[in-house]
């Protein structure tokens, strides 16, 4: 092992060490969100009761709009196919 090889070891080393852990609620929602293309929309609602929207969607209703969505346009993307009202929001539900 030469000296160079040894220092950046070394660096990389310290770099792990002080570096901090980060928590989940430190990582940035599009990090560890399911990014999944559900087959239909009962599976989709397993996981996100009330339907998944891109950010800033407005539900498309006669009645009482559905606002408890979760907003992330990642997961909406994959799933946009079920956005049958093309209002933003797959799946939304009550």
């Amino acid at each position: 092992m030469n000296s160079r090889t040894a220092v950046v070891g070394l660096i990389l080393a310290a770099g792990m060490i002080l570096t901090p852990a980060l928590s989940a609620s430190a990582i940035p929602e599009s990090s560890h969100s399911v990014r999944k293309e559900f087959r239909n929309c009962t599976e989709l609602n397993k996981t996100y009761k009330h339907g998944v929207g891109k950010s800033g969607a407005k539900d498309k209703t006669s009645g009482t709009p559905v606002t408890t969505f979760k907003k992330s346009t990642a997961v909406y993307n994959q799933n946009k196919k079920s956005d049958r009202d093309k209002d933003g929001i797959a799946c939304e539900k009550k």
